[in-house]
């Protein structure tokens, strides 16, 4: 794989945890938003910001690029897409491109201290092609309305061979009209047959949005994921 692009630097919005910074979360938003705009639609569906004691969370914004579902408009998306659809091939020039680009949000990290074991990727498509085909060491993956085309270079890579893989939690309303749950539904199944432990939400009566409940019950999944270390424990 290439070197990673050098003109990409990502604009990115970071909450600090409230005491010694001992874990990472990269939260990765939805095509066509921002770091700061997720942040901040978090904050509104939660009625406050997400904290944690010692976690830091970095949302990272995409940067703009033409777009074809959007015929060809500039848009914030991490990759390209033929079309909004599970059944065509993927993108996967822009795709390995930004997983270049984002690994380089995990080197910081871990230059400054935290172990990849320590760091948790999340968001949506993007997420599980950073983590499964890039960094399997990760403490795990989070999806919220996201899914991966059947022929996905994911399930390509899974199935070269046996490797410890983290964690899949995954959410999706069942009245998603631009994701439709199935394609949810049949990542998860998916990634289940090729060895990933996985949890799936359905959320009943849900569009293709953040909710509050997705979000308490992502919440508890972060805390069991990346628990507060006690004194003495290397971070």
């Amino acid at each position: 794989m290439a070197a990673a692009p050098t003109s990409v630097h990502l604009r990115r919005c970071v909450v600090s945890p409230a005491r010694r910074h001992s874990a990472s979360l990269i939260f990765l938003h939805g095509s066509g938003h921002s770091g700061e705009g997720q942040r901040q639609w978090i904050k509104q569906v939660l009625n406050q910001d997400l904290t944690f004691q010692h976690i830091k969370i970095i949302y990272p914004t995409a940067p703009s690029r033409p777009y074809t579902p959007l015929k060809g408009e500039l848009s914030n998306v991490w990759f390209d897409r033929f079309k909004i659809s599970n059944d065509c091939p993927e993108h996967l020039e822009s795709i390995d491109r930004m997983c270049q680009v984002l690994t380089g949000l995990i080197d910081d990290e871990v230059k400054t201290g935290i172990q990849k074991s320590r760091i948790l990727i999340g968001g949506a498509c993007m997420a599980m092609h950073l983590a499964y085909r890039n960094h399997p060491d990760v403490a795990g993956v989070f999806v919220l309305s996201g899914f991966l085309n059947k022929a996905s270079a994911v399930y390509q890579d899974l199935q070269q061979g046996d490797r410890t893989l983290p964690e899949l939690f995954q959410c999706h309303g069942t009245a998603d009209e631009l994701v439709l749950h199935v394609w949810g539904e049949e990542t998860n199944s998916k990634l289940k047959s090729l060895g990933v432990s996985t949890t799936f939400y359905s959320l009943p009566n849900v569009y293709h949005e953040l909710n509050k409940t997705e979000l308490e019950s992502l919440k508890s999944w972060i805390l069991m994921k990346l628990p507060e270390e006690t004194d003495g424990q290397n971070e």
